[in-house]
């Protein structure tokens, strides 16, 4: 395991390499490995840990009894789930986790901090850290709702793309979805999604390559 890297991640800051070693054993780290379209959590299941993706890829999912699919999130490399069920340790999964990519995760015993001796000297710095961590995520998650208020499908992809250019600080980048995960995260069709992407392109307003866009124009106006 990379120590150095894994110090530089934003929930073991401030530890030095000896506290990240008695983090780690504590909270029972291990590292898995995932294939693609692999199932790692389910909705359901108790939350006994959270996960950190160390390579790779996954997506956080809302898949109900009739089989539609939302996708909540992406989270890539240096990124977290599962860590405020985990945390709380009293509740199950309200979503799936599934593996994006072939992917490998560190899973952590989080909830085992709530019962740690206040003298741990890691401990309220990990709790410090998960903190942060929390906010970027409740952020993501306002994010999300952001892009699936407007009504029009154009609108919400203006809205999806708007951000990802303004995060990049580029009006060409890739986005971490493919065709039909970008169509779940909007809640939108795929095909009517993949027919207004078609209607942009003509109308001047981006060019695309499978995941990858270029932004071109804004219209005045959005339909």
């Amino acid at each position: 395991m990379d120590y150095q890297q894994l110090r530089s991640n934003m929930l073991f800051k401030g530890l030095s390499e000896e506290e990240l070693r008695d983090c780690l054993k504590v909270l029972s780290g291990r590292v898995c490995r995932f294939e693609k379209d692999t199932v790692i959590l389910r909705a359901g299941d108790p939350a006994e840990c959270m996960g950190l993706v160390l390579s790779g890829s996954v997506t956080v999912e809302s898949n109900d009894v009739w089989g539609s699919r939302t996708i909540l999130s992406h989270v890539g490399p240096g990124g977290f789930f599962a860590e405020t069920f985990a945390f709380l340790h009293d509740s199950v999964l309200l979503v799936d986790v599934a593996a994006n990519e072939d992917c490998e995760i560190l899973f952590l015993s989080i909830g085992t901090l709530r019962n740690l001796s206040e003298n741990v000297n890691w401990r309220l710095k990990l709790i410090s850290n998960l903190l942060m961590i929390s906010m970027h995520k409740n952020k993501a998650l306002s994010a999300r709702s952001f892009h699936t208020a407007p009504k029009t499908i154009r609108a919400r992809v203006l809205s999806y793309l708007n951000t990802v250019s303004l995060q990049e600080h580029s009006t060409e980048f890739d986005i971490p979805f493919d065709r039909q995960q970008l169509a779940d995260y909007l809640n939108v069709e795929r095909t009517a999604l993949s027919k207004e992407l078609g209607k942009m392109r003509a109308d001047g307003i981006l060019h695309f390559h499978r995941n990858h866009f270029r932004l071109i124009s804004i219209p005045e106006e959005t339909p």
